[in-house]
């Protein structure tokens, strides 16, 4: 998240999430209390590459789960896999009690799971209103020989109309309705494409990091939006590289490195675990990461150089987790 951007207002934390282990500890895997989605055994391997490789992930009901990894992790191919964009080599996962291994994209939209993409689908030579109206389910005008009988589709169509329109209006949209979606900005189209998802009143919201390029003055919007969205009723799941948006939105956060999952928890106790501090610099295992945190004088090689920034973020990150701490505790 940019500096010139606040954080949005403390909303509470869902808790309680995963079921205890007697040691105390939260492993990697851990059973949640009340699972929407449950993923067993899931791989998907690439000519000799194993992107994903899963052994047992279960995402809790009714809170923000981000998935965090550095580059090339296997996040999106999670995504894309849990969603029906793509076939694993092996496994299973279900979706609210309902298997989806071998599911198509649209049906499992159909059973309220839906998606959201790092770069946009929106169609820019349609209007943002008819963007908007390609979400909505089941529409009888779709249908051949419904399509040449309007009064067949007519009535619905003006329900899932007032329907966008209402969505426009609340992600401040409704100005652009007759507008073609290629003049929106980056930030614009990531949030019609979240107004559009919700056409299907959805149970699971999936988004791929919807911060990405978009502007910092459409960022505190977007965050808005996606707390809403839990407050809604609505288990949301997202991919973010934004290590300040993780700490101050998700609920709890899976953490993958090499296409498996090596820690998960809430963001305060993920940030800190040795596991995350290496999928995120273990990279560069020659570096002195003494260095890398100020403890010790040396010299860095260049490449290694962006390893500083993610210290001080994580750094900076804690230390503002801190006075929002303090700042709460003297406004009670």
């Amino acid at each position: 998240m940019s500096a010139d951007v606040a954080p949005p207002a403390p909303r509470p934390k869902s808790t309680g999430l995963h079921k205890v282990d007697p040691s105390g500890e939260i492993r990697p895997g851990v059973a949640k209390v009340d699972p929407i989605v449950v993923v067993d055994g899931v791989t998907r391997v690439f000519g000799g590459l194993t992107a994903v490789d899963v052994e047992h992930l279960e995402i809790p009901r009714g809170a923000i789960t981000a998935l965090i990894g550095p580059n090339g992790a296997g996040k999106t191919t999670l995504f894309n896999l849990l969603t029906g964009f793509d076939k694993p080599n092996t496994g299973s996962w279900s979706f609210d009690g309902r298997n989806l291994a071998g599911i198509p994209a649209f049906k499992a939209a159909r059973m309220g799971q839906v998606r959201t993409f790092q770069l946009t689908k929106s169609l820019g030579l349609l209007t943002v209103l008819e963007n908007m109206k390609l979400g909505a389910p089941r529409q009888t005008g779709e249908h051949f020989w419904a399509s040449i009988l309007p009064f067949l589709w007519r009535g619905q169509e003006k329900q899932y109309e007032a329907k966008a329109r209402e969505l426009l209006a609340r992600f401040k949209l409704d100005a652009k309705e007759k507008d073609f979606a290629a003049s929106l900005s980056g930030g614009q189209r990531k949030l019609l494409e979240m107004a559009r998802a919700l056409m299907s009143d959805p149970t699971l919201v999936m988004l791929d990091e919807p911060m990405a390029g978009v502007n910092p003055a459409l960022t505190q919007s977007l965050l808005d939006h996606i707390l809403d969205l839990k407050d809604l009723g609505m288990t949301v799941l997202f991919v973010e590289h934004d290590m300040h948006m993780v700490r101050h939105i998700a609920d709890w956060v899976v953490v993958m490195a090499e296409g498996k999952v090596v820690a998960e928890g809430p963001p305060d106790t993920v940030m800190r675990d040795p596991a995350v501090i290496d999928a995120y610099l273990g990279a560069h295992q020659d570096v002195d990461l003494g260095v890398v945190t100020g403890r010790y004088e040396g010299e860095l090689p260049a490449e290694a150089q962006g390893l500083v920034e993610t210290a001080q973020e994580l750094d900076q990150a804690i230390e503002q987790d801190a006075e929002h701490m303090e700042e709460s505790e003297d406004d009670k």
